[in-house]
């Protein structure tokens, strides 16, 4: 992804390109450009709101703290091979089968997040609590929600290279709530992720929660990982 800064009328504008669609929007700043410290803030919500979905909408799926990879994806599913489409949707039959039945869906439990037989989730955004991912560095673990169908994982913090690999591979949007949501959240509830806004509301009782902002990771995650943005910016050929 590029930006290059113009000087056109009085204004810095920044031009941003897709080289995919040969895409091309402005945003322009009056001079003097805004402080160095915002500038980042300001491409962001830019970014997103001319080339991503900014509102990921669906059930919640809620689970606690301490989800770890071979809970996500245990390990004797990772005989299937991902880059065989007939073998990859088993990751999503599989997904979070590891959980324990009673931790299953907060707060009741002992609900699948994908039903037996199934490839698919109702569930699209799951919420987690704390050291959601730990573990093992299996990339398959994203992968597998992923394959799903869930878009986004907002959990209080991640284990650090879960969160690379839910990035570097495009899998999922890994948010990061300010307060505890388990506890707030059921599974069922419908929800909105507001991505340029930076909050979640519940639609069951209107509830709006803040989340802290992703930061530079979002290109990564648009582009379909980290190795189709280096293509995508030029830095591979």
């Amino acid at each position: 992804m590029r930006y290059k800064l113009l000087l056109w009328q009085g204004a810095v504008s920044v031009a941003h390109s897709e080289p995919r669609s040969s895409f091309l929007s402005y945003v322009l700043f009056p001079l003097p450009l805004p402080p160095p410290a915002i500038l980042p803030y300001i491409l962001t919500d830019f970014y997103l709101r001319t080339t991503m979905q900014t509102i990921i909408t669906g059930k919640a799926f809620v689970l606690g703290d301490n989800i770890d990879t071979d809970q996500i994806i245990p390990a004797q599913y990772l005989s299937f091979n991902p880059a065989i489409p007939e073998e990859r949707k088993f990751f999503g039959q599989y997904a979070l089968c590891g959980v324990p039945e009673g931790q299953a869906g907060l707060p009741g439990g002992k609900t699948p997040f994908v039903r037996p037989n199934e490839f698919a989730s109702d569930f699209t955004i799951v919420i987690g609590g704390k050291n959601f991912g730990c573990g093992s560095s299996r990339e398959h673990a994203p992968l597998a929600l992923a394959e799903a169908g869930a878009k986004c994982v907002i959990a209080e913090f991640y284990a650090r290279i879960f969160f690379r690999n839910s990035v570097n591979g495009g899998y999922i949007v890994p948010l990061e709530s300010c307060q505890r949501l388990v506890d707030k959240i059921q599974t069922g509830d419908e929800l909105e992720v507001h991505l340029i806004d930076g909050y979640l509301l519940n639609k069951r009782d209107g509830t709006r929660h803040d989340l802290r902002p992703l930061g530079d990771v979002l290109p990564i995650i648009e582009a379909g990982g980290v190795f189709n943005y280096a293509r995508q910016s030029g830095m591979l050929k």
